[in-house]
């Protein structure tokens, strides 16, 4: 058996401790009940943590499911070793319905309404917005009081009904490569050349704690960027940080980035 205070004050230091609990409770029920128990829905660092936990232990696999293929947020089984049943992730999807010559409704529109209703965003996985529509991953538990409650959506009137989840196509994301130079690879610097804004504008977003690293909060501008970062920023998208080339003659970083748009 992992040592659980062990792994708990690891994740602690990184801010991270209430999320581990969870999940290390999580994997001792499906040991001692030799079954497997469902996370709540977490974005791509939460997974990254139940795939470290999960290496701790020799009885334990995982496996993970969104919805639909590419989903970003999923939720994660926890297999105990000696269990041959079925997993049920207990997912489903919500339809909403809205005149798109009359109204423009985005993502954060969407997620605002239905946080406003107390729903907490731990059950919700992907919300997929296209002109006219738009599909909610949901748990199962949460179907009829979203149908129930939901009629509109900041000011346009929605029709929400059930969906099946196979409707969802799988995610594409487009993206633009920007080759680059930078003065250094502090956060607002770097981030400021991947969303074409100024860097006081950036530093100004990252003290409002709108910015992420690698799906993680931060509040600092100064930190350093490496290869292989996902800058994340509400409401624009991300950008991962694909190479670090080299100085140049003026003594720029040349850089590779790729914005998801």
């Amino acid at each position: 058996m992992a040592d659980r205070e062990k792994i708990l004050r690891y994740y602690r230091s990184q801010d991270d401790g209430d999320l581990a609990a969870r999940l290390l409770d999580l994997v001792e029920y499906a040991i001692k009940y030799r079954r497997y128990k469902i996370s709540e829905f977490l974005d791509p660092h939460g997974i990254s943590i139940v795939e470290t936990i999960a290496a701790h232990y020799d009885q334990i696999s995982t496996t993970s499911d969104g919805g639909y293929l590419g989903a970003e947020r999923v939720k994660a089984a926890f297999v105990a070793e000696d269990y041959a049943g079925s997993i049920d992730f207990n997912i489903a999807t919500i339809s909403f319905r809205w005149d798109s010559i009359y109204y423009h409704i985005t993502h954060r529109d969407i997620l605002g309404a239905l946080m406003g209703l107390g729903i907490k965003r731990e059950v919700l996985g992907d919300i997929i917005v296209r002109p006219g529509i738009c599909h909610i991953i949901v748990d199962n538990t949460l179907t009829e009081f979203i149908l129930q409650n939901i009629v509109t959506i900041g000011a346009a009137p929605v029709s929400t009904s059930l969906a099946d989840l196979s409707d969802i196509p799988p995610r594409e994301e487009k993206t633009k490569d920007i080759k680059t130079t930078v003065p250094s690879l502090r956060l607002d610097v770097v981030a400021a050349a991947g969303y074409g804004v100024s860097r006081t504008r950036m530093s100004e977003e990252i003290t409002a704690d709108k910015v992420k690293i690698n799906w993680q909060n931060v509040k600092n501008s100064s930190h350093t960027i490496k290869a292989g970062d996902i800058i994340s920023m509400r409401g624009r998208g991300r950008v991962e940080v694909c190479e670090i080339i080299g100085h140049t003659k003026k003594g720029r970083i040349s850089i590779l980035l790729k914005r998801f748009i």
